[in-house]
């Protein structure tokens, strides 16, 4: 996490006596990674979280993978998946593709959620590409809207609540979702040329914990996406402080403040998170480059060790043909990509773009699932196919 964060009523000292108004000892909970050795948060419950009535195994399908083919650029029109909209955050989701380090879904959502979720092994992170909402969850309430990145770390017991339908972009990790290391000092603290900081991340608003008795059910995903509901004694929301550096997070991509040059610069720049073996980047509104021989288009290149993908969230894409909002693109490694013909020519001269758009780019291959090939642009390899032996 960025930084450390203290919210509701903590005691002075960590694992010593906290009492409730009765004398009853608040229950403490220490949420770690990497055992007791990484990041940390503690969480004072009014009632013991082990408190369990039931415990029933879900049975589960996950998505198979489509036979190896060709290797090939590939396209996916994820606006057409038939998703329900009364469907919540947790039941839309339709994963598309995955390799061991992270998997990428979609989804369109119109209903609140009822129950409780907590991803148990993986990080998570949700882009609102439409509507907004609210994230309640053990560690408070976390408003949402277009263009936020929503970061949940494995762990967190949360409730999405709707305001207006959400279409979004999700990823899953087993590892953690981190702020490149470059954009920081020694210290954790943002460094002055990074595209961000911490006044542009917003974390939960403490909420009063609810104290109530009953029984409450909390899915949770575990174990190799196996899912397990428990049904609590209490309300999992009875947190009545915490402190540390685990917490749900927002960071909207309209903040993120593009970095710009003479010539084409790399996606590094635009480099937003960082997870094991992949990066995730945001394209964003920028002014193009300023030499007076600029191209503002990218170069032709050739990914040697990264799987390239592109979900297009709005504007005018300058290196792309036939393409549409929630657009998918996946560009393997092995083969070159670059410019659609005659796109490279058409942006000399232009001063800037309007494009908006998130990348994830993988250090081991992705594969492609099922549920993609039913939006797939089958023709997407050919789109760079000359009409008339130039490239105007």
């Amino acid at each position: 996490m960025p930084f450390y964060v203290s919210r509701g009523q903590i005691p002075h000292k960590r694992h010593t006596q906290f009492r409730q108004p009765d004398g009853t000892l608040y229950r403490e909970e220490v949420l770690g990674t990497r055992g007791f050795s990484g990041i940390e948060s503690i969480l004072y419950h009014i009632f013991p979280p082990t408190s369990v009535q039931t415990v029933e195994a879900i049975p589960v399908t996950e998505p198979a993978a489509e036979p190896l083919g060709p290797l090939r650029h590939r396209h996916f029109r994820t606006a057409e998946l038939a998703t329900l909209q009364d469907s919540n955050v947790i039941d839309a989701q339709v994963f598309l593709l995955a390799n061991d380090d992270v998997r990428l879904g979609v989804g369109y959502a119109g209903a609140s959620m009822t129950g409780f979720f907590k991803n148990g092994e993986e990080d998570e992170v949700y882009f609102i590409h439409e509507g907004s909402g609210t994230l309640l969850s053990n560690f408070g309430q976390l408003d949402f809207h277009s263009g936020d990145y929503l970061v949940v770390p494995a762990g967190t017991v949360y409730q999405f609540l709707l305001e207006r339908p959400v279409r979004f972009l999700l990823l899953q990790t087993p590892g953690q979702i981190e702020v490149p290391a470059r954009y920081r000092n020694e210290y954790g603290q943002f460094l002055e040329h990074a595209p961000f900081c911490e006044r542009d991340i917003r974390v939960p608003a403490f909420k009063p914990p609810e104290e109530r008795r009953g029984s409450f059910a909390v899915r949770i995903k575990a174990r190799g996406g196996t899912l397990t509901d428990i049904v609590l004694t209490h309300h999992p929301f009875d947190v009545v402080g915490w402190d540390g550096y685990v917490y749900p997070y927002c960071f909207n991509i309209g903040d993120f403040e593009p970095i710009t040059g003479r010539v084409h610069q790399p996606p590094p720049v635009h480099q937003t998170f960082m997870g094991p073996n992949f990066v995730v980047c945001s394209f964003v509104p920028r002014l193009f480059d300023y030499h007076p021989q600029g191209i503002p288009a990218p170069y032709y290149h050739s990914n040697i060790d990264s799987d390239e993908v592109i979900y297009y969230v709005r504007g005018n894409f300058m290196s792309r043909k036939g393409i549409s909002v929630a657009s998918i693109t996946l560009h393997p490694s092995g083969i070159p990509h670059g410019p659609h013909p005659g796109t490279a020519e058409a942006s000399i001269g232009k001063n800037k773009t309007e494009e908006l758009a998130v990348m994830l780019d993988t250090f081991r291959p992705l594969r492609v699932l099922k549920p993609a090939l039913a939006v797939e642009d089958a023709g997407y390899m050919y789109s760079w196919r000359l009409s008339n032996g130039t490239d105007t």
